[in-house]
Order: structure tokens, then C-alpha cells, then sequence
């Protein structure tokens, strides 16, 4: 019964994937350029032991913001799920491997499990492309 209520909404998935995770990668990079400031989260890197903590700070923010952007336009959207994909990847065996999937009770830090699944979003993205509503599509006839 399901399959007939959505017939032919299957290409509307990839979008919604897209907009979901542009939110998420625009407030985070958004709060690391312009509330936090690269250089409070460079200096956060540097605790972690992120090599060369500012210029880090710099890709990292800039992935979230100017990624999560391109995410939502549907434009250079593989490239920019890519670049999210490897942030995250780092992003939990740097910080999040320690505490766990499942952060123990009382951890100020949460655990990974939200970030996996960031990660899972952002590599099915990479795979199966920005679907038909991405602006790549109208600019170029084509995914790129």
C-alpha cells in the first residue's frame, strides 16, 4: 500500500538527504567561522593534536560551511559530500574513537554515533549522487 501512496517520489530522496545535512554542515561551520572563530577552534585542534591546527581550522570550517552551502544548492554536491565524508572520518578517529559510540554517563563529550551517522549520509551522497532537483543538473545538463 505505501509503494502506491509514493510512487515516484524516490527522486525527492536524495534531496531531502542533501537539505538535511546542509543544515547540519552550514550552523557547524557557520559557528566555527563567525561565533567560536577559526582561532578558538585552532586552538581546540592543537588540544586534540591536529597537525598544523590553524590551517586545519581554516579547511575545516570553510568544508562545513561553503560543503554544507553546495550541499543545499545541489551544486558540485559529490565533491563537497567527498570533502565533508573525510572531515568526519577524521573527526571520529581524532575525537569521538576515544569515548566510544555511546558516550558513558556523565562524559561531557557525546559519543560517535551521530557523527557515523553524518558520515553514512555524506558518503551516500558521494555514491548516488545529488539526484534530479540539483542545481548542477540545470547549470551543466548533468552531475558532475
Amino acid at each position: 500500500m505505501l509503494a502506491k501512496v509514493f510512487k515516484g517520489s524516490a527522486d525527492y530522496a536524495p534531496l531531502v538527504l542533501r537539505l538535511a545535512l546542509a543544515l547540519v554542515f552550514i550552523a557547524h561551520g557557520y559557528q566555527k567561522l563567525f561565533v567560536m572563530g577559526v582561532g578558538a577552534v585552532a586552538e581546540m585542534f592543537a588540544g586534540l593534536g591536529i597537525p598544523l591546527a590553524s590551517v586545519s581550522a581554516w579547511v575545516v570550517a570553510l568544508v562545513e560551511f561553503v560543503g554544507g552551502i553546495c550541499l543545499l544548492l545541489g551544486l558540485l554536491t559529490r565533491y563537497a559530500a567527498l570533502l565533508i565524508s573525510i572531515v568526519m572520518v577524521v573527526a571520529i578517529l581524532k575525537v569521538k574513537l576515544a569515548v566510544g559510540l555511546i558516550a558513558p554517563m556523565g562524559t561531557p563529550m557525546p559519543g560517535a554515533e551521530l557523527d557515523v551517522a553524518l558520515l553514512a549520509a555524506a558518503v551516500s551522497i558521494v555514491l548516488a549522487g545529488p539526484g534530479k532537483w540539483a542545481l548542477e543538473r540545470t547549470l551543466f545538463k548533468q552531475e558532475l
